[in-house]
């Protein structure tokens, strides 16, 4: 697939940008002392499971979200209790995705951390918005309703810089299978 000149530019500015490394080093120590490295590691990691559980785990706060997203679009007033659950499971279940995402990425180094750190930081500012969201749906829905779409753009730019990790758009020779 052909990436487009502007999205490979922003990437490897991303992956140059060696002002990260400091923010990234500190919270992949932090990362470590949390988690550590037992049972509660292997689990984020996937290991039971023969397969990482990062990428299992995503599907369920983008397909909540999204839910509450179509019920905001095309539900009216009368689904604004379910979206906002919808909501509310959304960041409930981002908890243990961002814990598994942050176990696989903590052993990243170059230009690998600095794209994962930016696909955290705009995660983060997902689960955000839509934290706040949820409480604005409460007594301003439009409000609410806004700052989910708010998250969802930074969850979908999210989704594009961990898509970057697992199928680089510019691979250096040790990512390119050449079986």
């Amino acid at each position: 697939m052909k990436t487009p000149p502007w999205a490979r530019g922003l990437i490897r500015s991303v992956a140059e940008a060696d002002g990260l490394d400091d923010i990234a080093a500190a919270a992949q120590r932090v990362n470590r002392r949390v988690i550590g490295d037992g049972a509660l590691a292997d689990v984020l990691r996937g290991t039971w499971l023969g397969h990482p559980l990062h990428p299992v785990l995503t599907d369920l706060p983008i397909g909540f979200w999204t839910c509450a997203m179509v019920l905001d679009v095309f539900g009216g007033a009368t689904s604004a209790a379910a979206a906002r659950n919808l909501v509310g499971w959304g960041v409930v279940s981002a908890v243990p995705t961002a814990a598994a995402g942050a176990v696989d990425w903590r052993d990243t180094r170059d230009g690998d951390r600095r794209i994962g750190a930016v696909h955290a930081a705009l995660n983060v500012t997902a689960i955000g918005c839509y934290v706040w969201s949820w409480f604005a749906r409460r007594d301003h829905r439009a409000r609410g309703i806004a700052l989910g779409f708010v998250g969802a753009t930074a969850a979908t730019a999210a989704a594009y810089f961990g898509g970057e990790l697992v199928f680089p758009s510019d691979p250096t020779p040790q990512q390119t299978d050449v079986t």
